[in-house]
């Protein structure tokens, strides 16, 4: 039996957040990571005096704000003849669960009892649409397939989403799902391997550490691009790595060196960056 929790309000796509980093999605992080704490607005200047910092031109960040409201993320208020933006309840709840997601997601070392949870799922061979959709859906939620109709995870506690996922597809009738235990036959890391790419995901990772591991910011407003950087490059990484236990996954993971970099440069950089944010948000 699956509950089914219902969200209502905007989402981001995965196509969002997988993509390049395009000028929303730089956006999205200094929110996330900046206006959401301090709960103050922040001043269309701010925002495009950090877009630019991060290559992003002025046309290209009033567009990416426009489409943010637009989306009921951000709202405006007008003072003068200049503009401010506040978070609106649904951006500041997608922020919150996206910031909680980010921070979860790279200090998640829960052990594994050992359980799994297995998914069969009937979907009619001649909608591909739909089958696709299913694929992105899930594996957005942590689930690798196996074949065409059973989807795994280590993971029992992520069936309510998977189960909200088969609801809004129109799946949940023939659909099953059961938590067990390994038996005799076969291996789990095979299991693992056939499920996910872990090494497609691993060279991810990789590609982080190398860059991620290059700047050494001097100064506050370094540091605070560095930081959005960071934040920026690491969002990535809960949607792609289905976080799998350290039973499952090859020796030397890069994903835990990778997880602990992050940790480390965010700490080290968040002081020099929340002093910069504050010196830019300043409105004389």
């Amino acid at each position: 039996m699956c509950p089914v929790e219902v969200v209502d309000g905007p989402v981001v796509t995965r196509r969002q957040e997988l993509g390049a980093a395009s000028a929303r999605s730089l956006l999205l992080t200094v929110l996330g990571e900046f206006v959401l704490p301090e709960g103050r607005p922040v001043w269309t200047a701010t925002l495009i005096d950090l877009l630019a910092d991060l290559a992003v031109a002025e046309k290209a960040a009033r567009q990416a704000i426009m489409r943010t409201a637009d989306s009921g993320w951000i709202e405006a208020s007008r003072v003068g003849r200049e503009t401010r933006w506040s978070l609106t309840p649904a951006g500041t709840r997608l922020l919150r669960e996206g910031t909680d997601r980010i921070y979860g997601f790279a200090a998640d070392e829960r052990p594994w009892d050992r359980r799994w949870l297995v998914m069969t799922i009937g979907v009619p061979e001649n909608n591909r649409a739909l089958r696709q959709r299913l694929r992105t859906r899930l594996g957005w939620t942590g689930l690798g397939s196996v074949n065409a109709t059973t989807w795994v995870t280590p993971r029992v506690d992520r069936e309510p989403e998977a189960c909200h996922v088969l609801e809004e597809l129109g799946l949940l009738a023939g659909s099953w799902s059961f938590v067990a235990t390994a038996g005799r036959l076969g291996d789990e890391r095979t299991l693992a391997r056939t499920a996910w790419d872990l090494d497609a995901i691993e060279r991810r990772y990789e590609d982080f550490l190398d860059l991620v591991g290059r700047p050494r910011p001097r100064t506050d407003r370094q540091a605070l691009v560095a930081q959005v950087r960071l934040v920026q490059e690491w969002r990535r990484f809960p949607l792609l790595d289905p976080r799998l236990p350290r039973e499952l996954l090859p020796p030397r993971w890069s994903g835990n060196r990778a997880a602990e970099v992050f940790r480390e440069r965010h700490a080290a950089w968040a002081t020099r960056a929340r002093t910069a944010w504050a010196e830019l948000a300043r409105h004389d």
